[in-house]
């Protein structure tokens, strides 16, 4: 199952991109690993759900309802929800309370849903009442640039703001920039080289874990294009 998203860089701070799509047939599609968190909004037949999906740390199946309008939200990392603790999102998602078909229910109060064109005044608001927040500690440890702290609470702050420690999240992302070489028609022992894994088997199993398919299998989809 395929899907056209339709994207945007956001001007919201805290928000990596905007997307949305559509579905018309009920089907399956493959999804694979991710380091962000994010809001997808569905409509229905009517029916409006807001649902917050922590990051995941293996592929899976997942099932698309038919006739169904998607919007989502990815958020940076280091940015995170203080009463949704994305550590305790992990492979997890839940669903918001809808209060009537254009508001939800959040923190005590109404919220409009958002959508494609007023979601940076939405996030806006979620960060005004500090719902939203953001550990600058993240990039500073992806830029590998010096702390203060010690290891054990900038390890602590990682997995607060990301819900992965940063062993997990190296390992996801590695094997998220092999299949952009993959893709683009690199050979697999060229992939293997340039992103660092010990040998093809190593690839493979790393593939086949966070992407759901083997290096071979994304290779040979170039090759038929």
């Amino acid at each position: 199952m395929k899907f056209n998203f339709d994207l945007r860089l956001s001007d919201a701070p805290y928000v990596e991109r905007l997307w949305r799509t559509t579905s018309e047939e009920a089907g399956r599609f493959m999804s694979v690993a991710g380091t962000r968190w994010q809001m997808v909004i569905m409509k229905q037949y009517g029916k409006t759900i807001l649902t917050v999906r922590g990051p995941e740390t293996k592929a899976h199946m997942a099932d698309c309802p038919e006739n169904a309008e998607f919007f989502g939200l990815d958020f940076k990392l280091g940015a995170f929800m203080p009463g949704l603790p994305t550590n305790e999102l992990v492979d997890f998602e839940m669903h918001l309370q809808e209060e009537t078909q254009n508001h939800f229910w959040f923190h005590g109060a109404s919220w409009q849903f958002p959508n494609f064109e007023n979601a940076d005044t939405f996030v806006e608001r979620l960060v005004r009442n500090e719902l939203l927040v953001f550990d600058p500690i993240v990039d500073a440890t992806l830029q590998r640039q010096a702390q203060e702290l010690s290891l054990r609470a900038v390890q602590r702050r990682f997995l607060r703001a990301t819900g992965l420690t940063h062993g997990a999240f190296c390992q996801i992302e590695r094997a998220q920039q092999a299949v952009t070489l993959l893709e683009q028609g690199v050979s697999i022992l060229d992939t293997v080289d340039q992103v660092g894994y010990a040998d093809q088997p190593h690839l493979t199993r790393s593939l086949k874990r966070f992407v759901g398919r083997t290096p071979g299998e994304i290779l040979r989809s170039y090759w038929a294009e």
